[in-house]
């Protein structure tokens, strides 16, 4: 071959090996390409397979979710007295007697609702001429409080109401010789207050008695005086008086709901800080002296 032939041969050797080379490096680079493509898709395989298994979880807390929102409907106690006796009715006549022996009737106070709240007040004015007078006024307020879910039991409510009273009774403006004790056997609790107040008709002498009987609440005002130079009452024979009336109302709201005639305690006290309204108006033997000594009695039912 000549020089020329062979240099021709020796370029087609050359750009063949060339071509070959390049063929291998494409090969190549294809490969590694694949190859690092390989774990992408393993990863993103298995984010999809993760992906579903916090649906899943989304899934089961929204469930446990909306079985925590259909839990039950708050329920509270129900009461244990759902009547009120007759206010005027609540006390004897034997008892009245003793008490108010110159009272004709009892006066009924307004109520919106009779069988929730009412009241009864009677006034007594004995003359003795010369000597003077004995005047007494008695008032007789019964509450009753019906359970609700937002705020309470009715036996919670009532004691509630039932301290209210009892403080009331304690802080009247003027009061002298303010004396409170407990009294038992009347209710499931009771508090008698005793205290002096001096008013232009006479000095009176004040007994209040609050009690309580399940849900229902009893505040009886008991007061006395001696007027036109008449002597003043005694506070222990009121203070006596008194307590025996409240147990007689307790026992009257206790038979109108099915009970026996009793006014002993049937459950332990408990203490609250709530306010309540308050009790109705007293009376008295004159305009001036038309309301109460006591401050919780000066208040509508």
């Amino acid at each position: 071959m000549s020089e020329g032939t062979m240099q021709r041969a020796a370029e087609r050797d050359q750009l063949d090996r060339r071509e070959q080379r390049e063929q291998r490096a494409r090969g190549l680079r294809r490969a590694l390409v694949c190859a690092a493509a390989v774990p992408v898709m393993l990863i993103a395989t298995a984010c999809t397979s993760d992906s579903g298994s916090d649906d899943g979880a989304g899934d089961s807390t929204k469930a446990s979710a909306s079985e925590s929102s259909a839990s039950p409907s708050p329920t509270v106690q129900a009461v244990a007295y759902k009547a009120l006796p007759e206010p005027c009715k609540v006390l004897t006549k034997n008892t009245l007697e003793v008490l108010v022996p110159k009272a004709k009737s009892g006066k009924e106070g307004s109520s919106d609702d009779a069988s929730t709240r009412s009241s009864c007040s009677w006034s007594s004015l004995d003359n003795n001429g010369v000597k003077g007078s004995q005047f007494r006024w008695l008032n007789v307020s019964l509450l009753r409080f019906d359970s609700d879910v937002t705020r309470g039991s009715g036996n919670q409510l009532a004691r509630e109401y039932f301290e209210t009273q009892v403080e009331d009774a304690r802080s009247v403006s003027g009061a002298k010789n303010v004396k409170s004790q407990p009294a038992t056997g009347v209710g499931d609790e009771a508090t008698a207050v005793r205290y002096d107040l001096k008013k232009k008709e006479g000095s009176f002498k004040q007994e209040t008695v609050v009690a309580r009987v399940e849900n229902v609440v009893v505040t009886l005002d008991y007061n006395g005086a001696g007027l036109a130079g008449e002597k003043t009452p005694s506070a222990d024979d009121l203070d006596k008086l008194a307590r025996k009336a409240a147990k007689e109302a307790v026992a009257a709201v206790t038979k109108e709901n099915g009970g026996a005639d009793a006014g002993t305690p049937s459950s332990t006290p408990s203490k609250s800080a709530s306010k309540s309204p308050s009790k109705s108006p007293s009376g008295s033997p004159s305009k001036a002296a038309s309301s109460s000594p006591s401050k919780s009695a000066s208040k509508k039912s």
